[in-house]
C-alpha cells in the first residue's frame, strides 16, 4: 500500500508537473503592470511643472501692473493728482506764553460746495488715465468765534495775522487766480500755509476779524476754485454743516471715503451726487489749538472708475490654469484608456504649453482691445492649435471635435467665473461639481482590472 501511494504520489506529481507546461515566456514586469498607473504618475508630475510657466505669467501681469502705474503716475505728475479740498478754516495766531506764538484753529459754522467735473481719458502709450477738470463754488459762513472755550485771553490775540487757510492735495492743478469773497471784499490766495501741521498743502488769504465784547466777529466768504486733478476728487467736512453737490458727464463713479451720497442718480448721460454731513458724524471738533490730525479722517468723494481692470480680469484668468491643464490632459489620459491610443508625454507638454500660451496672448491682446474680445481672441486660437494637434496625433477629426468642444465648454465655464465676481465661488463650485461627476460616470467605462 505505501509503494502504491508512493507511485501514486509521484504520478500525481509527474501529472502535475506536466499541467504547468513552460510557455517560455517571461512573466510581465511592475512597469508592464502598472504602465497605465505609472503614466497617469507622470502626467500629474508634468501638470504640476507647468504651474510654474503659469506662475512666471504671473509675474508679467505685476510687471504690466507695474508700468501702468508708472504712466499714470508720469500723466497725474504733469497733470494734477488726486485731489483732497479741506477748508476754509480760520487760523488766529496768538501768544500761548511770552513771546510764544500758537494758532486757533476755527471751522466754519456752514459749509456748502457745488462742484462740476469734467473728465477725460488720457493716454500714456497703451494705457489710459482718467483725469478731469473741476469748477467748484466753496461758499459758507463761520459764526462769532468764542475765545473762552479755548481759554485763550483777548489781549492775547493777534488778529490782524489772522489768516483764511484752504488745503489742496496738489497744488499744481490750480488753474485760476483763486481768490475769496469774505463779506463782500475781494481777496486773493497766496500759496502755503504757515500752521504746515494743519495741511501739508494749501493756499491762505489774510482776512479783517474785529474784536467785540462777545468774542471774534468773523463773516461769510465764498471760494470759486478751477482744480485740475486725476482718479478722485474728495472733501473735508469741515462745516458743522458741510453739503457737497456734484454733476459730471462720468458714467461709472465710484463714490468712496468716510460718506455715501444721501442721494445720487448715475444714468448714460453722467452722474449727480449729493452728500449732507453734520458734525455729529465726525471724530474732531469745531475749534481747537494745537495738532489735530483727525482732519482728515472722514474725507468722502468720488472715483473715476475705469470699467475694465485688464490685470485683474487677468489675474483671475490665470489662477484657472491648474483647473484647465489639469483636466485637459484628463480627457486624453481616458481617451487613451478607453479608445486604446497613445499619448506620448512630449506631446502632452507641447499641449500644456499651447494652454498656457493662451494666458500672455490674453494679456497682449487685452492691453489692446476689451477683455471679453480678447479672451475671445485667445481662446479661438489656443483651441484651434489644440484642436489641429489632436487631429494629427491621434489622426482623428471626430476625437480632435470632442477636444475643441470640450475645450471651449471649459474656457466658457472660467470665463463667466471670471465676470460673475459676487457668484464667482457658488458657479465655480457648482461647475466643479459637474465636471467630477462627467470624469466620474466615464470612468465607469474603464475595465480597470484588464489595464
Amino acid at each position: 500500500m505505501e509503494t502504491t501511494n508512493m507511485n501514486d504520489g509521484a504520478g500525481s506529481r509527474d501529472v502535475s508537473s506536466r499541467q504547468l507546461p513552460d510557455s517560455g515566456e517571461p512573466s510581465p514586469s511592475f512597469f508592464e503592470r502598472y504602465a497605465y498607473g505609472i503614466k497617469a504618475l507622470l502626467i500629474g508630475i508634468l501638470v504640476l511643472l507647468l504651474l510654474i510657466p503659469a506662475n512666471m505669467i504671473m509675474g508679467l501681469i505685476s510687471e504690466r501692473e507695474q508700468r501702468q502705474f508708472e504712466a499714470k503716475g508720469e500723466v497725474s505728475g504733469k497733470w494734477g493728482d488726486a485731489q483732497t479740498i479741506t477748508g476754509p478754516v480760520l487760523v488766529i495766531p496768538y501768544y500761548s506764553k511770552p513771546n510764544v506764538v500758537s494758532n486757533a484753529i476755527f471751522l466754519p459754522e456752514k459749509l456748502k460746495v457745488n462742484g462740476q467735473l469734467m473728465p477725460e481719458i488720457r493716454r500714456r502709450g497703451i494705457y489710459e488715465v482718467a483725469v478731469y477738470t473741476s469748477r467748484l463754488d466753496i461758499s459758507g459762513a463761520f459764526s462769532k468765534l468764542d475765545l473762552s472755550e479755548l481759554n485763550i485771553p483777548p489781549a492775547a490775540v493777534l488778529l490782524k495775522d489772522a489768516y483764511l487757510a484752504v488745503g489742496v492735495n496738489d497744488m499744481r492743478g490750480i488753474s485760476n487766480q483763486a481768490g475769496v469773497q469774505w463779506n463782500g471784499q475781494t481777496y486773493y490766495f497766496n500759496p502755503g500755509i504757515a500752521a504746515a501741521d494743519l495741511f501739508p498743502n494749501g493756499m491762505q488769504v489774510k482776512v479783517p476779524l474785529s474784536m467785540s465784547d462777545s468774542g471774534i466777529v468773523s463773516g461769510n466768504f465764498a471760494v470759486n476754485l478751477e482744480l485740475k486733478g486725476s482718479g478722485q476728487l474728495f472733501f473735508s467736512p469741515v462745516g458743522k454743516t458741510t453739503s457737497v453737490e456734484m454733476k459730471s458727464n462720468w458714467t461709472n463713479p465710484s463714490f468712496d471715503g468716510a460718506f455715501l451720497p444721501n442721494a445720487h442718480n448715475v444714468d448714460d448721460k453722467g452722474f449727480t451726487a449729493a452728500w449732507q454731513v453734520s458734525n455729529l458724524n465726525r471724530n474732531f471738533p469745531q475749534s481747537w489749538v494745537g495738532n489735530n490730525s483727525n482732519l482728515h479722517s472722514a474725507d468722502f468723494g468720488v472715483k473715476l472708475f475705469l470699467p475694465v481692470d485688464t490685470y485683474q480680469q487677468s489675474t483671475r484668468a490665470v489662477k484657472y490654469a491648474i483647473l484647465i491643464i489639469g483636466l485637459s490632459f484628463l480627457v486624453y489620459y481616458f481617451i487613451e484608456l478607453l479608445q486604446r491610443y497613445s499619448v506620448h508625454p512630449l506631446q502632452y507638454i507641447l499641449i500644456g504649453v499651447a494652454l498656457c500660451v493662451f494666458y500672455t496672448l490674453l494679456i497682449a491682446l487685452a492691453e489692446q482691445l476689451n477683455f471679453s474680445i480678447a479672451y475671445l481672441i485667445a481662446a479661438v486660437m489656443t483651441i484651434g492649435l489644440v484642436s489641429f494637434y489632436t487631429a494629427s496625433v491621434l489622426r482623428s477629426v471626430r476625437l480632435a471635435a470632442g477636444i475643441g468642444g470640450a475645450l471651449s465648454l471649459l474656457y466658457g465655464f472660467i470665463y463667466v467665473i471670471i465676470r460673475s465676481e459676487d457668484q464667482a465661488l457658488l458657479m465655480g463650485s457648482l461647475g466643479l461639481f459637474i465636471i467630477l461627476a462627467i470624469v466620474m460616470y466615464f470612468s465607469r467605462r474603464i475595465k480597470w482590472g484588464e489595464l
